[in-house]
């Protein structure tokens, strides 16, 4: 029982707090592949918000296509078609969660 007085963390907001840090509404990445002037955009989770099942899977992933797979699910085929590279994936997931960590230790939760 919380003491009278004490605002609790709402955790929709907590999430909602470092989405707006990170720039992220939806909690996804997109990225465009294919010509400049018709691209075609792909999305996945962004690291801080990829869901736990997912996060064990890309530990466990031998190489960047494995990566890419999971990454992309359903779109990888048309991503590869689109002329993607699992590399170019897995590099750009790195790269966002590397920024992410930074802009993370700045955020701090309200309460209420």
């Amino acid at each position: 029982m919380s003491k009278p007085g004490k605002a609790r963390y709402r955790l929709e907001t907590v999430k909602r707090q470092y989405q707006d840090a990170l720039d992220v509404p939806d909690g996804r990445v997109e990225f465009e592949v294919g010509p400049e002037d018709d691209p075609q955009v792909f999305s996945f989770p962004h690291p801080i918000f990829t869901p736990d099942d997912m996060q064990r899977d890309l530990n466990a992933a031998q190489g960047d296509e494995a990566s890419a797979r999971i990454l992309l699910g359903d779109q990888y085929d048309a991503f590869i078609a689109a002329g993607g590279d699992a590399n170019g994936v897995a590099l750009l997931y790195v790269g966002i969660r590397a920024e992410a960590q930074d802009k993370v230790q700045k955020v701090r939760p309200t309460r209420g």
